[in-house]
């Protein structure tokens, strides 16, 4: 965890999991600049890779080691890439790594912000003023891994998946919320699908609806997930806080991306409610191995996930620089990677964010 030297220097320990496709290139694009950042607020980063995914998986038969979770216990933070490779299947991926570790270290909290970034291209004629963040469940609902599958391979298989909702996880996910929609602006949107889902979202619908009272300065609306999907596209900018069990805010925050620039500038945060585990941040993308080895994926969706790995532990300076940072890149045609309109490699784009930390925006 974190330490202080002799000289009163603040050591960030954070494990880098650059995993599969273009996870090695944005993870290793990012290091340098969170590093720069930290150094605003009198930090140093120490960082350790791990080799996990899809060559660990090909190697071993498994995407980490049996006792991965717990050898990322004594980090800060944990910087992850990307999970996905040909030739493996998805689920042993998806499960035996990302899922694994949010289950593992109990990171029940999934922060997705989607924020228009000028420079940044939209479906949308007007994107301007898009700010909302999705809360979502991450560890219960559809995503629970219960289920199995009966008579397998034979015409009468039958495959069963049980989503599994607790009134102590949405009580605290709600409460998390609404402490957040105060901070922001103000407003706070559940989504559930309770008009045909009668037992799960129903719970939804009750315990956040009663936390809800206690909140009575927070705008506070329930709306359906066809609904909402239809008003992301319609009306995105009278957005805040959006709160979501496990499937829907999967969707529904690839969604909203896409709306705010795409997957390339889309960051999240897998936390615990109590720290009693490292944060594991991610960009939203996936590996996308059609690209891989070009040198042309996008780093600053990874760079904002190390924003919000800043923000989380007391790095307020390192945050904000790395944020301008891309806002200065996306503002100009040379500092965009060919996802976002522009012709810059992976490699350029890493370059401008570090110069604009380096030299405070300076640099020209």
């Amino acid at each position: 965890m974190t330490e202080l030297d002799t000289a009163g220097v603040r050591t960030i320990r954070v494990a880098v999991i650059g995993g599969d496709g273009i996870g090695p290139e944005v993870t290793a694009a990012t290091l340098p600049v969170l590093g720069a950042a930290a150094a605003l607020d009198g930090a140093v980063v120490a960082a350790e890779q791990f080799d996990w995914g899809g060559d660990h998986y090909l190697r071993t038969g498994r995407a980490m080691p049996e006792d991965g979770a717990e050898r990322l216990r004594g980090f800060d933070g944990v910087l992850f890439g990307a999970v996905g490779r040909p030739g493996v299947p998805d689920h042993e991926l998806i499960w035996g790594l990302i899922l694994s570790l949010r289950q593992q270290l109990g990171l029940a909290l999934n922060l997705r912000p989607a924020q228009f970034w000028p420079g940044a291209r939209s479906p949308l004629a007007r994107p301007e003023g898009i700010d909302l963040l999705i809360v979502r469940e991450n560890t219960e609902g559809e995503y629970a891994g219960i289920g199995g599958r009966s008579q397998q391979g034979r015409p009468g298989e039958v495959a069963v998946e049980v989503a599994v909702h607790s009134r102590t996880a949405i009580e605290r996910i709600a409460r998390f919320s609404f402490e957040l929609a105060r901070r922001r602006r103000g407003g706070l949107a559940l989504v559930t699908k309770s008009n045909v889902l009668r037992y799960g979202y129903t719970l939804w619908d009750e315990v956040t609806g009663e936390v809800a009272d206690g909140y009575p300065d927070v705008q506070y609306e329930v709306v359906l997930a066809d609904a909402m999907a239809a008003r992301m596209v319609e009306r995105p900018a009278g957005l805040d806080v959006v709160l979501c069990g496990n499937l829907f805010g999967d969707l529904l925050s690839d969604l909203a991306c896409s709306l705010t620039g795409g997957l390339g500038l889309a960051p999240s945060a897998n936390v615990p409610y109590d720290r009693s585990a490292p944060g594991v941040y991610e960009p939203v993308h996936g590996s996308a191995p059609d690209i891989a080895g070009r040198g042309i994926a996008n780093p600053c969706a990874c760079a904002l996930s190390a924003a919000m790995l800043a923000d989380d532990l007391g790095l307020p300076r390192a945050a904000q620089a790395i944020r301008a940072a891309v806002a200065a890149a996306l503002a100009r045609p040379g500092g965009r990677t060919p996802d976002v309109g522009g012709t810059a490699t992976t490699s350029e784009v890493a370059a401008a964010l570090l110069a604009h930390v380096t030299t405070g925006g300076s640099a020209r």
